[in-house]
């Protein structure tokens, strides 16, 4: 046939892209049915060659843009995407560790194992102040009783002083000696009554002092032990890696319990400060007020006991208005504050 055009068997193979034969020809060429074809030959033919541009894929480098692929790796999140309940786990993770730390410490202290930070002076003005609320606080139960043995006492005289005025009116031959006793105990009941309040005054004084003053200052001091055993816990377990190798695994360690420990150090010598000065402004609160309220219940007892009403009287207004002692007019700093 003259219009046939004669074309090497490349022509007529399709290509992927990747190089290799298409799959359906090869099988045509493996095919039983067609015989024993001679590729060399010019027996395979197109009608249309121009068709087959169409399907052409030339080679070359490919000057496209291509699409970013995705990389694997670690995932950060910004600070605001950040789950609560991991930061929470964190919390819980750093506070085990810490109370781990410190319970071995306390214990290791207990049995005489481990050793503890001490200062002689500021220990030993914190055992001064526990023992004197212990006493203070013996005190004020030792006046309640008496404030309740006064009162029942009132009671009595008071129904004591309405039996004689009682008598005396029954009694006409008696009547100025039982009015003599009526009159006494009532004013023995009176001043029973102004002394009683002077007492209240004074144990509501001294509790305020003991309840609110000193027990605010033991908080303190409470925070002090506690940044005190941190402090010790974290310098034992800096001491005991120092005693250990150093190689590549234990240094960062060694570099993270030495930043731990310089923060608990600092935090406890901040503590030691804080008491430090809350314990002199409290002493010095401390001798003002009792100084005071001392004063005023002795002047209130003794004038009871002395049957001198007037001067009764006079301790009880001293107990509203505050006594203006010889060098005693510059407030205190916690009375300014």
């Amino acid at each position: 046939m003259d219009e046939e055009v004669h074309r090497s068997p490349a022509a007529e193979i399709s290509v992927t892209s990747n190089g290799d034969l298409e799959e359906s020809h090869e099988d045509v060429f493996r095919d039983p049915s067609y015989g024993d074809l001679n590729l060399s030959e010019s027996h395979i033919s197109s009608g249309n060659f121009a068709s087959m541009t169409e399907g052409i894929i030339e080679s070359g480098p490919y000057k496209g843009t291509m699409q970013g692929q995705p990389h694997s790796g670690p995932v950060v999140l910004a600070d605001d995407l950040k789950n609560p309940a991991m930061e929470k786990l964190d919390l819980v993770r750093k506070w085990s560790i810490n109370t781990y730390k410190c319970t071995r410490q306390i214990l290791s202290e207990k049995l005489g194992r481990g050793s503890r930070t001490v200062d002689p002076e500021l220990e030993g003005q914190i055992e001064v102040l526990r023992d004197n609320k212990r006493k203070y606080e013996h005190v004020i139960k030792l006046t309640q009783t008496l404030a309740n043995q006064l009162t029942q006492m009132m009671q009595t005289q008071r129904q004591l002083g309405e039996a004689f005025a009682d008598l005396g009116l029954k009694s006409p031959e008696l009547h100025e000696e039982f009015g003599y006793n009526a009159d006494t105990q009532k004013l023995l009941s009176k001043n029973g009554e102004t002394l009683l309040g002077a007492i209240n005054f004074f144990i509501a004084s001294v509790d305020t002092l003991v309840d609110k003053t000193i027990e605010d200052t033991m908080i303190n001091i409470k925070q002090y032990e506690i940044a005190r055993v941190e402090f010790d816990a974290y310098r034992t377990d800096l001491e005991e890696l120092n005693l250990g190798p150093r190689d590549a695994t234990t240094l960062p360690k060694i570099e993270h319990s030495q930043q731990q420990f310089q923060i608990h150090r600092e935090k406890y010598e901040k503590m030691r400060n804080d008491v430090s000065v809350k314990l002199k402004f409290l002493e010095e609160n401390k001798v003002k007020v009792l100084h005071n309220q001392l004063i005023l219940f002795h002047n209130a007892i003794a004038a009871y006991y002395a049957g001198n009403q007037q001067q009764l009287d006079q301790t009880l207004k001293q107990f509203h208005i505050k006594l203006k002692m010889p060098g005693g007019d510059t407030p205190s700093w916690l009375e300014e504050h």
